[in-house]
């Protein structure tokens, strides 16, 4: 259904006057769906996630309540207010014959992109719908308005697709609106973000604009989830004169559901939105952090998004654009949309949320973004009573009272850590959730028994140096300096043996923050050996089964652990190759685990960088940077107590670590 305002929808139109309801716009384009990976393979990012929304909508009536736009393609000039030349020169011709035996070559070259003939049509026309709604919404000729459009936006950045997105459709449509009309009054547009994944793109082109509030909540695991670098971290608050006006609330796990995405909204963005007093809202509304979706792994319900936007129709006299980004369970991001849509239509009361409590991580991060934001938003001043911030979910479970339909978790009345289990192996069935697959304890037991029986040399060359720093990693807990403990491994046991030797790898600092250590760079080492280097190492005599976990620990630590990351057959196999990237913590920093020989016949493995990362330190898309003074006051106390090095002496072999050229 494809009509103009007015055109075709009389009725519709006639019953939104009669019932003096909220003008409410609607786009949807089927041709959007042309865009589909080049030879069939199945992908998250699919056309049927348009198409199984708009049959929900339609089965509701509500396009027949709705003003029905047409699709139009955004003009190039336009675009480029957001991007390059060269990049819309390549998303408008990609599609062309003359790309045939070059496209997916292309492709493959960039991050988490999939490219055909219909790739360029969908990506105008998701592009210029987005305008379409926010400009007839910022005329008044719209109260608000919902862009169902396809390929998403949020992470395509000036000079780049990503992360399934070609152009940033929401960016797009506020610099079109800032600086294409300034006649309609659009002077503060708050940007909300409430995909799963954090909106990189976005947030790089309002970094420096005070025009724009832009509001992102996501998962973030500390830079380990996509697009898994420090962007996303809630210490990233813009620069010059947008200073203050990039707000990133990073989840430091899964799970995350209405209580605590409404936790953020009453503690940090309402009290923001109030101090900013936007004159339009757009909302990258990625249904990602939905239940039940592959690639969030978070729980909110479609009755916890319609919570989170009733919340903001109190701002700029409820003009609010709505456009699609991710959600790829095609049954969530229905049930989310249609919820939307409802309160759109202001279709009825949008009570609170009851007797769910957010996690006590989420707690963490909210006051440490409101610590953060202070010193630019006054109303963040005051720390939240512990009254408040003790009401905690019980660990990996979090107790949802949502009203809507089959997400209803019947176990919210169950308060009893003691539980807890029993919890996840009722309600889970239930819900139908399809998020986590818990580890079969018999398979977990089973070659956990295994690898005990195995015994590795683990070779540690940063913070682990020191033995207090390292058996956080086997008993659990933190040292000074870490910002957050450790879980540790399933055997704690201490290690049987420790070693120092070195060896001719070169050490360096890269990266910029941590979450376990704040701001500054972390050790790692050059995977390729090099006579003319020498590294200091402490090697542990621990389990192979103790290795995985540290190897878990060191890179995605919300991982399942029910089969090992790292086998026999891998530790047969890397004595031959040198080096196994470790697909499975892949999103972490040091998934390349590195064979240096053996040490008493037992092999002696190190965990790095892979080569990729370590070109793009070299390059400077990934920076170096020098460790903080906690960070490197761990390696110090590990040479030192080692007796490898005076005090004096470590210092200097850190210094010459840090200024010496890749």
């Amino acid at each position: 259904m494809e009509v103009k305002s007015g055109e075709g929808q009389s009725n519709g139109n006639c019953v939104n006057e009669c019932r003096n309801e909220r003008r409410v716009g609607l786009i949807y384009d089927q041709r959007m769906c042309k865009h589909r990976t080049p030879y069939g393979d199945d992908h998250p990012e699919k056309p049927d996630r348009i198409t199984v929304i708009w049959n929900k909508l339609e089965l509701a009536g509500i396009p027949q309540r709705c003003v029905v736009l047409n699709a139009k393609e955004a003009e190039d000039k336009y675009i480029c207010g957001v991007h390059s030349e060269s990049h819309v020169k390549l998303i408008r011709n990609i599609s062309s014959k003359q790309y045939d035996s070059r496209r997916n070559r292309i492709a493959s070259k960039l991050n988490s992109i999939y490219l055909n003939e219909g790739s360029s049509e969908s990506a105008y026309l998701a592009a210029g719908s987005v305008i379409e709604v926010a400009e007839r919404v910022a005329k008044g000729e719209l109260n608000s308005a919902f862009a169902v459009v396809r390929p998403p936006g949020h992470h395509a950045e000036y000079d780049e697709a990503m992360g399934f997105c070609l152009f940033n459709n929401v960016a797009i449509a506020a610099s079109y609106l800032l600086d294409q009309r300034p006649e309609l009054g659009i002077n503060k547009i708050l940007i909300v973000d409430w995909d799963v994944h954090h909106g990189n793109g976005t947030q790089k082109t309002f970094w420096k604009d005070p025009r724009v509030l832009f509001f992102s909540v996501h998962r973030h695991e500390f830079g380990s989830f996509y697009p898994a670098n420090d962007d996303g971290f809630y210490t990233m608050v813009g620069e010059g004169p947008g200073a203050g006006y990039n707000i990133n609330v990073p989840w430091e796990n899964g799970r995350c559901g209405d209580a605590d995405y409404l936790a953020v909204w009453d503690h940090i963005l309402v009290p923001v939105a109030k101090e900013f007093n936007p004159d339009i809202i757009l909302i990258s509304a990625g249904f990602d952090a939905a239940v039940g979706d592959p690639l969030g792994g978070c729980r909110v319900t479609p009755y916890g998004y319609s919570v989170l936007l009733n919340k903001l129709m109190d701002f700029a006299q409820g003009r609010i654009v709505l456009a699609l980004e991710g959600g790829y369970n095609l049954d969530s991001i229905a049930k989310s949309t249609l919820a939307c849509m409802e309160v759109l239509l202001e279709d009825k009361p949008i009570s609170e949320l009851t007797q769910a409590y957010p996690f006590e991580s989420t707690w963490r991060v909210i006051q440490a973004v409101r610590r953060k934001l202070s010193t630019f938003w006054p109303t963040l001043t005051d720390e939240l009573p512990t009254t408040l911030t003790n009401q905690k979910a019980p660990p990996h479970v979090l107790l949802s009272s949502s009203e809507s339909e089959d997400e209803v978790d019947e176990a919210s009345e169950i308060i009893s850590k003691d539980l807890v289990q029993a919890i996840e192996d009722v309600v889970e069935p239930l819900l139908k959730l399809k998020i986590d697959n818990y580890p079969d304890q018999v398979t977990s037991a089973s070659w956990r028994s295994k690898l005990s029986k195995t015994d590795i040399w683990y070779a540690s060359f940063g913070s682990n140096m020191w033995k207090s720093r390292f058996l956080c990693y086997i008993e659990g807990g933190q040292v000074i300096g870490m910002k957050k403990p450790c879980s540790g491994s399933m055997d704690r046991n201490p290690p049987k043996e420790i070693r120092w030797k070195t060896f001719p790898h070169r050490l360096f600092f890269g990266r910029d923050f941590t979450q376990t250590w704040g701001p500054g760079g972390v050790a790692f080492v050059d995977p390729r050996s090099n006579n003319e280097d020498r590294v200091y190492m402490c090697l542990y005599k621990i389990t192979l089964e103790q290795f995985n976990d540290v190897l878990l620990q060191e890179n995605v630590p919300d991982h399942d652990m029910n089969s090992p990351l790292f086998d026999l057959n891998a530790l047969g196999s890397i004595q031959n190759d040198g080096s196994l990237i470790v697909e499975a913590v892949k999103r972490g920093w040091y998934h390349n685990v590195v064979y240096l020989g053996k040490e008493d016949d037992i092999p002696v493995l190190t965990m790095t960088c892979p080569l990729s990362a370590l070109e793009s330190m070299k390059s400077g898309e990934i920076p170096l940077h020098a460790p903080s003074k906690d960070y490197a006051g761990t390696l110090v106390r590990g040479l030192v107590e080692g007796k490898q090095l005076s005090e004096e002496e470590a210092m200097t072999y850190i210094q010459v670590a840090c200024t010496k050229s890749l």
